[in-house]
């Protein structure tokens, strides 16, 4: 089963995750009712570069979740990722299943991924990471995670459901997941401009992740 599917919108299915994954961030607390919108498997043209636009547009930032492989391909949407002020983080050089990967590829693939990506923060893809990984880790990353997962990358959901997630399920320190991806863009190019409108509307700050 996929971390992403394990978590639900209530708090208390929230944190018994947390609680059996306690080297995970799931949450940022602050006082400033700041939320951290985060885009997964990029960089991708024109996706990503519609993203930064966006961001751009509403005076924001946000935190990428780089693909090393994606990075070596497009490096120029890569430099401009940085060179707006957005935050980067790893996510693997080939966008690795952390529980089906043995243990020494995955370290290696991480790696791999440092050659094109200095970073301080990692998100395994699909939320799946072992937890002797994580421990492994967590000297060198902090391993994000999240609490509203918009599934903008389902076929099976609409903009509308994407849009509804993160109006239902955001509060102050909530990390949000989004994809700057082929998949995913036909729900991402609807809902984010409507998320980042409700989230400004209802007081909240959009920020980057940064440790």
């Amino acid at each position: 089963m996929n971390i992403k599917d394990i978590l639900s919108p209530t708090n208390t299915a929230i944190k018994l995750v947390e609680l059996a994954f306690p080297n995970l961030i799931w949450r940022i607390p602050n006082d400033s009712s700041k939320v951290f919108l985060t885009f997964d498997d990029g960089p991708i043209p024109n996706v990503t570069e519609w993203v930064l636009d966006t961001l751009k547009y509403y005076n924001i930032k946000g935190t990428f979740f780089c693909v090393g492989e994606n990075v070596k391909k497009y490096p120029e949407i890569f430099q401009r990722i940085k060179k707006e002020g957005h935050a980067i983080g790893c996510h693997t050089f080939n966008h690795l299943n952390g529980w089906t990967t043995p243990s020494h590829i995955y370290l290696d693939n991480i790696i791999e991924s440092e050659k094109f990506i200095h970073t301080s923060i990692l998100r395994p893809p699909y939320g799946k990471i072992k937890l002797s990984l994580a421990k492994q880790l967590r000297n060198s990353y902090k391993i994000i995670m999240w609490d509203v997962l918009t599934k903008d990358y389902d076929n099976n959901v609409t903009p509308e459901e994407c849009f509804q997630t993160v109006v239902n399920q955001t509060s102050s320190g909530s990390i949000i997941v989004f994809h700057d991806s082929l998949k995913a863009q036909k729900n991402l190019k609807d809902s984010l401009p409507k998320s980042i409108e409700y989230l400004l509307n209802k007081g909240f700050k959009l920020d980057k992740i940064a440790f």
